[in-house]
């Protein structure tokens, strides 16, 4: 699995809504695979508020990313992203949901993962390293399962709450605080930002799925 940026513009069946939450998803999913270059960053710096995304904390969440892409710099943000997630065998912040949900690498929730993934067509590329349960991956994943019309969003729902909420909040927050973290920082204020505004759109879909 990899972010698929160019595609995201030719969702033409998609609402402004779910246009946005795919391509947030997809944002974040790019900036956790790898540190930004100079494109990412100038994209970044000229990205305007999602209007379909009208939440407060959110368009704060925006404003600071964009003022942190403004002054970052290449070079600095390659070496942010080695200390942040790759180190000396191990980066400072650890990415990933076995980590997090059962202190181990490569455990249960990552076979699980796997059999969900297997229902919905998608498996890791040959050329990706990482486990799928990357914290990269799970956004990318995401943004392909908002953009399939054929996923629904029960089903997005279900993934969101088994293999996303219960760890990816926590690793957000973990990354904002770590020292190696400049402009992750902001990354991960967007993160902690986004995943508020997905609970609240999930669970208000479940309370009115509830009044039927």
């Amino acid at each position: 699995m990899t972010a698929n940026t160019e595609a995201l513009a030719d969702r033409e069946t998609l609402d402004d809504t779910e246009q946005a939450r795919a391509d947030v998803y997809a944002l974040l999913g790019a900036l956790l695979t790898r540190p930004p270059d100079a494109t990412l960053l100038g994209l970044l710096q000229r990205i305007p508020p999602m209007e379909a995304m009208s939440d407060s904390t959110m368009a704060a969440a925006w404003s600071t990313l964009k003022q942190s892409a403004a002054g970052a710099q290449v070079e600095g943000l390659q070496e942010e992203f080695q200390d942040l997630f790759i180190g000396i065998g191990r980066g400072e912040v650890v990415p990933y949901g076995s980590w997090y949900m059962t202190g181990f690498l490569m455990e249960k929730p990552l076979a699980e993962l796997r059999v969900d993934l297997q229902r919905f067509g998608l498996q890791r590329q040959e050329q990706t390293h990482e486990p799928e349960d990357h914290a990269a991956a799970l956004c990318e994943t995401m943004s392909l399962l908002v953009s399939d019309p054929e996923v629904t969003f029960t089903q997005q729902r279900e993934f969101f709450a088994k293999h996303i909420e219960p760890w990816m909040g926590r690793f957000f927050g973990d990354l904002a605080v770590a020292s190696a973290a400049r402009f992750y920082r902001a990354a991960a204020l967007l993160g902690e930002r986004f995943l508020e505004v997905e609970r609240t759109h999930f669970s208000m879909f479940g309370v009115r799925s509830a009044e039927r």
